[in-house]
């Protein structure tokens, strides 16, 4: 027996009662009405899962019009309902209008019970499909909401920050590409987030890829998805990030990391707005809006014959430079307080404010990791804290304040040998990782450690 609801309207008691013995032996709920106007009365109406309706119910009346004006009546009480209309060998043609109407099918009296259960069980699997397709809207659409609304907004009142949000939104409104550079830590993905936000695509998702984070093998997988068997591990067909992002934006984080080969298949998407899976040689058509970021230098990486000039020239469309956090020393103790209350509240501790020592000391650090470091400073030393208020002593910083850094430095090669000395310094000498704090290459940097005669 199958758990549905089916109501059978018509005036006819005796078709009311051949339907409900046939039905009450398939489905669990059959109810009749022989009068059509009290179908306002029926408690529950959106419940039920198939309606069969009769297409006339006045003595010498064919024309449907009853049929027509009851079926309006129950797709505004029950729009999800299957509507069934019942109808005579004569009024085909007015069961076909009723289709175009919104009913789902019809049966001609006299029916056979066989292709009138069939009917009826189609009847009843569209509307399971038609609610699952509506649940699977809904989900997708509350997805969308909270990818795109994860509360990461960009915090800052100085006119550098300022003047980088007026640009964002500004560009916003096209579906111009953007590239957003600036050092680590800077916040590149939260100008991304805030042009997705205010753009037209708002409705559609943010998709984020850490370039620098994908196995160089795995590249195009990724991006452009594969098909099943395309290699050893493709056990079934994938769709890559371009087609997840398919309506909304595309963010692709450390740019400057993009093989070669694969840049001119991404130069290839940007030009004709489809994809070809790996393994397959059918195109898919996209619809999406690219951000590129990146801390390094793509103009250097272009004329050292890494990165493509055409390329570079397809997703530079706007360029958004992100200024570091000792450029916006208005917002450095805005940011301070933001995090400490977010940190005290998740680690439950009571600690509330800044000494005024202890915020000078804070203004006149440099911050090369910018407000990532920042950030990390201000939740270590909530973690720390035994009280409620942080003091100089509850920030420790292995670099030189902006003073000693730069005030006794007359030239810029002093002041670049002094920020390179430091960089290696901070990070034991790791190269890679002093390289992407100074938002350089690493051969860069090699270069200019060999020039100054740093060791």
């Amino acid at each position: 027996m199958i758990q549905a609801k089916i109501l059978v309207i018509d005036d006819n008691k005796s078709v009311l009662s051949a339907l409900e013995l046939l039905l009450q032996a398939e489905y669990q709920t059959v109810a009749t009405l022989s009068n059509p106007n009290a179908i306002t009365s029926i408690t529950n109406l959106a419940s039920y899962d198939v309606i069969l309706l009769d297409m006339n119910f006045s003595a010498g009346v064919n024309t449907g019009n009853e049929g027509f004006y009851w079926l309006t009546q129950l797709k505004a009480l029950s729009p999800d309902a299957s509507i069934v209309m019942i109808t005579a060998y004569g009024d085909v043609e007015i069961a076909v209008k009723a289709l175009k109407e919104g009913a789902t099918d019809f049966i001609l009296k006299p029916w056979d019970n066989k292709k009138l259960l069939a009917t009826l069980h189609a009847a009843y699997k569209f509307r399971q499909s038609r609610l699952e397709v509506k649940a699977l809207k809904s989900a997708h659409q509350n997805l969308k909401s909270l990818i795109n609304n994860e509360g990461k907004y960009i915090i800052g009142q100085s006119k550098a920050i300022n003047k980088i949000l007026k640009l964002a939104r500004k560009v916003a409104c096209t579906n111009a590409n953007v590239l957003i550079t600036g050092e680590n830590g800077t916040g590149k993905e939260l100008i991304a987030q805030e042009i997705h936000r205010n753009s037209k695509r708002n409705q559609g998702i943010l998709v984020n890829v850490d370039m620098g984070a994908i196995a160089e093998t795995l590249f195009e997988s990724e991006l452009f998805g594969h098909v099943k068997g395309a290699f050893t591990d493709a056990h079934k067909d994938r769709p890559g990030k371009f087609e997840a992002a398919n309506g909304g934006t595309l963010f692709l984080d450390e740019i400057g990391n993009l093989p070669l080969p694969l840049q001119s298949k991404l130069l290839s998407v940007l030009q004709n707005r489809q994809v070809f899976r790996v393994g397959s040689n059918t195109g898919i058509a996209v619809d999406i809006r690219i951000i590129c970021a990146t801390n390094g230098d793509l103009e250097s990486l272009v004329s050292e014959g890494h990165f493509r000039e055409d390329l570079l020239y397809r997703i530079n469309t706007i360029h958004i430079e992100v200024p570091p956090l000792r450029d916006r020393d208005d917002d450095v103790l805005l940011l301070a307080d933001f995090f400490l209350k977010k940190y005290a509240n998740k680690y439950g501790k009571k600690v509330s404010n800044i000494a005024a020592s202890a915020k000078r000391k804070l203004l006149n650090y440099n911050w090369p990791g910018n407000v990532r470091e920042l950030q990390h400073t201000i939740e270590r030393a909530v973690i720390l804290s035994d009280g409620t208020i942080l003091n100089t002593n509850d920030f420790l910083f292995k670099t030189p304040t902006k003073a000693k850094a730069i005030g006794h430095l007359e030239t810029l090669d002093a002041m670049e040998k002094q920020m390179i000395s430091n960089a290696l310094e901070r990070h034991d000498h790791n190269f890679t990782a002093a390289a992407n704090q100074l938002g350089i290459t690493r051969q860069t940097l090699y270069n200019k450690a060999k020039r100054y005669g740093i060791q």
